[in-house]
């Protein structure tokens, strides 16, 4: 879904400025529609405000994202989303007005308009405006400062809080070298403001800011003191002009954090309660992490709102690394106040079970009445401090027409206390033999369940250790290089285009492309790969990834959340979000889970009461008691989620992105993989991989002959030969001709050469016959022979192929080892597809199709009965990929093939495609004995409590012990999914 991006224009005068700008953009394939004006361009696009910038400086013009609204207007009357909308409509029906924002309480209004007609359109709807106080007086235009004395992040936010301290001042953008100020104040005041605050600043000098963008000046900066690096700092200057740091979700998603949420019942509410907002495309609600993610065009405000209507507390965080601090900072609170109430609540119920059930002291008597009555007022206190939480939630679960574990709780604890303190005040209306008090079992409980919750909190941390690992690939700070030495920057500062430094042991900041020296970088943590690899100028680093030798200066690319570390991490915690459709049956069980134990709670107690022995109001309590206590909804709602948490994590730890969970489940299932030739199975790159000489030519008088005709073609066959001769003087070549369909001939050194196919030689009248034998035995392995000829006789044969990747044979073996039916399919000749699939140990070949044609070949294997994966790396394997059950892709190859595939791997190896099956199948074993192990506890604990066993024993369940078994069946859940995190793929 496009989503709709607003630009402050600079520099339009007239209506040929505004047709020239929104030609450009209507041009680009990936905008869907263009307003513009004057003063802004609105597009619907999936490109990046960034993107869209560019393409209006292409225009002539400049343009930066609209942040400052031309009117801002207070609202009241306005209840609802739909209130919002209709306001919304209403304003952007009005004249002038290009883009608005609203919420119940506000609303700024984009566009050549005055406050007047917006207030008019707002009171016409039946609501209320009126201007808000910073639209008292005229916003005046733009005021821009060069600056300077300022050397890091920490100088720029003093700057920043010395402006927006002052009277007037609505926005203030503050750089290192420029501030950019909005509001109605005089100059004067400012520059007198940064001075005060340390700092030197005068009005920046050329045109009116209107039509002129902030630019970078080139004031040195104050150098702090740098690592000692061996590469000389050459005149590279701090270039902040080219994007800034925002963090945009490319595709809408929110991420809230939820609080309140127990059990698989609280994840359907808030489920529910989410998808019923306006613009809610998809929400996704993990108990594990107690999170939800939303994805949509929607209001921050009412997925809050609605989250706390349904009884359950939300709030947003976008930023990733604040978000990790605020989960941590619950997760620690929460398991500190499980643990004080846990001991509060067996500190209790400890003593006075021992010493009811050592001195048969359970049945009230006179003689221990008053003793139990200060036992049950103790007990009250307890479950009011130590369990007031089940008590509330049951309470907004009731209010809201639904039940969860912590009704069933609140239920079964209340019960026994409110039968025990009746036993307590008015014993003479129970006979004797049902004067049984049930004090301990309330506090035993409370104490047992929170116990349990502390322990799977602890556990659930660990199982989110992959991601935070991730998280903390990146380091806090980066070194920006100057003409004057190095500055310290904080990452969140760092701009695409700066130049950055990095010496051994550091870790990639942001993603770049080296522009000086030569490293030996480990990607282990990224790729899965754990040799070091060697790069040098030209290459491109990527955030997150460790120098284990050398130095460099790079240039960033892509910073925040478009590096691939960060795309990687937005991935993981989607994947780890979603269900696999195994999953979803759980939540449809859970829906009906806590009713329906209700229901055969009190079904039981009603058997017992009526058929049950004397006394039969005792047995009916502690049946529905034991019932409504051991049913665990908790267990049932981790189940998927914890298996999947931990599965995807271990998956990247491996160098393998999941998508969404989904892809586990169906890459369980498989029994066919179909490979693309190149680039998956082959490096994709055609490679000399011998020379054959003849007539007493030399090897290397082959090649530099060869590579001299070839000198400065772009073909592929060209590109082999000049890549292996680089280390050759070329010389040079006249008479240079290119001969259609057969090769290259030229005169070197005197002497005539010719390069080329077999028919070249036979029309030029040179004999091959003594080269023929190896040309057959060539093209029969798939191999290109390129034959060159000198001064009319044969000189050598240059075997050129695409080899096979150094690892496809043995990764091969490994999955043909799992079980799976190999298949290669390929737009290559079947010759050559044949001789490659021979070499790799392919069971069948496919050759000589086309992209659409793959598709089709993907579903001739479906349609079968087979359960395909496709593995590829190229836009022609897209629909391919989109196609197979599931379509994995190669690392590195092209976006569209990464953006279609369920799976991706970050290494060049297809030993991540054996990895990736054998995880999925790890989790989805994993997720199936979670599953039956809460489907069993429940199956076989609810008869026990509701007393099928006693006929056979005489004895029922005591509801302590159901209380026990409860929390240990949400542990046992917990720590199953644990193990994935050790999980190792055989190789």
């Amino acid at each position: 879904m496009a989503k709709t991006t607003l630009l402050a224009l600079q520099g339009l005068s007239c209506s040929h400025c505004i047709n020239s700008v929104k030609k450009s953009l209507d041009a680009r394939n990936d905008v869907e529609h263009s307003a513009v004006t004057i003063q802004y361009a609105k597009i619907e696009s999936d490109a990046t405000a960034q993107s869209l910038i560019d393409t209006i400086k292409e225009a002539g013009y400049e343009a930066s994202i609209a942040t400052q609204p031309d009117v801002k207007l207070n609202l009241n009357g306005l209840n609802c989303m739909k209130c919002v909308e209709k306001t919304q409509k209403a304003l952007l029906a009005v004249d002038g007005v290009i883009d608005v924002n609203v919420t119940k309480e506000s609303a700024e209004i984009f566009g050549d308009v005055t406050a007047e007609p917006l207030i008019s359109a707002i009171e016409a709807q039946g609501f209320h405006a009126s201007l808000s106080a910073k639209n008292d007086t005229p916003t005046n235009k733009p005021i821009e400062l060069t600056l300077s004395g300022l050397s890091c992040g920490h100088c720029i936010q003093s700057v920043k809080n010395a402006l927006d301290k002052i009277d007037g001042v609505e926005n203030a953008v503050v750089e290192l070298t420029h501030a950019k100020v909005i509001g109605s104040t005089d100059v004067q005041t400012l520059i007198t403001a940064i001075e005060e605050a340390g700092y030197e600043a005068e009005l920046a000098s050329g045109d009116s800011p209107k039509t002129k963008p902030l630019t970078q000046d080139n004031t040195q900066l104050e150098a702090s003191s740098a690592a000692v690096c061996d590469i000389p700092v050459d005149k590279v200057t701090l270039n902040n002009d080219t994007d800034t740091n925002m963090d945009i979700n490319d595709d809408g998603s929110v991420q809230l954090l939820i609080d309140g949420m127990t059990c698989a019942s609280c994840v359907s509410k808030v489920q529910k309660a989410l998808q019923s907002v306006d613009g809610v495309e998809n929400a996704r609600v993990n108990l594990a992490e107690r999170s939800a993610l939303v994805t949509g065009d929607v209001s921050h405000d009412a997925l809050v709102s609605a989250v706390e209507k349904a009884g359950y507390g939300a709030e947003i965080i976008q930023d990733d690394t604040k978000r990790r601090e605020r989960q941590q900072e619950v997760a620690v609170a929460n398991m500190k106040r499980f643990r004080w109430q846990a001991i509060l609540a067996l500190a209790v119920g400890i003593p006075v079970m021992i010493w009811g059930m050592l001195g048969d002291n359970m049945m009230l008597s006179e003689s221990n009445h008053n003793i139990w009555l200060t036992i049950g007022m103790v007990t009250l206190a307890v479950m009011i401090i130590a369990g007031g939480h089940f008590y509330r939630s049951a309470w907004k679960s009731l209010k809201n027409g639904s039940a969860t574990m912590d009704t069933l709780v609140a239920l079964g604890t209340g019960a026994a206390w409110i039968y025990s303190i009746t036993v307590n005040l008015w014993p003479d209306i129970f006979p004797s033999q049902a004067r049984h008090l049930y004090y301990e079992a309330s506090a035993m409980i409370i104490g047992l369940i929170n116990l349990g919750h502390m322990l799977e909190q602890r556990a659930r941390q660990r199982s989110s250790k992959a991601l935070e690992r991730l998280l903390d690939l990146t380091p806090p700070t980066a070194r920006v290089v100057t003409d004057n030495g190095e500055v310290e920057m904080p990452l969140a500062d760092v701009k695409r285009g700066m130049i950055l430094r990095l010496a051994t042991g550091d870790k990639v900041p942001v993603d770049g492309e080296i522009t000086q020296g030569e490293v030996w970088m480990d990607e282990a943590m990224l790729t899965g790969e754990p040799i070091p690899q060697q790069k040098s100028q030209g290459d491109t680093i990527h955030a997150g990834t460790t120098v284990q030798d050398g130095s460099i200066l790079f240039k960033a690319a892509a910073v925040g959340s478009q590096t691939t570390l960060a795309r990687i991490i937005k991935l993981v915690r989607q994947a780890q979000s979603s269900k696999p459709e195994i999953g979803q049956i759980a939540d449809k069980i859970s829906s009906i889970f806590v009713p329906v134990v209700v229901i055969i709670a009190l079904i039981s107690g009603a058997i017992w009461y009526i058929w049950g022995p004397a006394p039969q109001i005792t047995y009916a309590l502690v049946i529905i008691t034991t019932v409504l206590i051991i049913a665990c909804p908790c267990a049932l709602g981790l189940a998927t989620p914890m298996s999947i948490i931990s599965g995807v994590g271990r998956a990247a730890e491996y160098g393998v992105l999941v998508r969404d969970a989904d892809a586990l489940q169906q890459a369980s299932q498989l029994d066919i993989l179909v490979f693309d030739k190149t680039g998956t199975l082959t490096e994709g790159m055609p490679q000399v991989t011998d020379i054959h000489i003849f007539n007493q030519v030399s090897e290397d008088d082959v090649l530099t002959l060869a590579a001299a005709l070839e000198n400065g073609s772009n073909h592929p066959l060209a590109k082999a030969i000049l890549s292996r001769a680089e280390h050759l003087d070329l010389p040079e070549v006249k008479q240079f001709r290119t001969l259609a369909g057969m090769g290259l001939s030229g005169e070197i050194a005197g002497k005539k050469v010719l390069l080329g196919n077999p028919k070249l030689m036979d029309e030029s009248g040179i004999d091959i016959s003594e080269a023929k034998t190896l040309i057959d035995k060539q093209a029969a392995k798939g191999v290109t022979p390129v034959l060159l000829a000198q001064s009319g006789k044969i000189a050598g044969i240059l075997s050129i192929r695409d080899p096979l990747r150094e690892d496809t044979i043995s990764a091969l073996q490994r999955l043909h080892r799992q079980g799976y039916r190999l298949v290669m399919l390929t737009g290559d000749n079947p010759i050559t597809a044949n001789a490659i699939a021979k070499e790799a140990g392919i069971d069948q070949v496919i050759a000589g199709v086309m992209p659409e044609g793959k598709a089709q070949a993907i579903t001739q294997l479906q349609s079968e009965g087979r359960r395909v994966a496709m593995i590829g790396d190229g836009i022609n394997d897209a629909p391919a990929l989109a196609k197979a059950d599931v379509g994995i892709a190669m690392g590195g190859g092209s976006d569209i093939a990464i953006e279609t595939a369920a799976i991706t791997l970050m290494r060049h190896s297809l030993h991540g495609v054996a990895d990736a099956l054998e995880i999925s199948k790890g989790t989805l074993r994993n997720m199936k004995q979670n599953l039956f192990g809460a489907f069993i506890y429940n199956t076989l604990g609810i008869p026990i409590a509701a007393g099928i066993l006693y006929p056979f024993t005489g004895t029922l369940l005591n509801p302590v012990v159901a209380g026990a078994a409860m929390a240990l069946s949400s542990i046992t859940v917990v720590s199953n999914a644990n193990r994935l995190l050790r999980f190792k793929p055989k190789q």
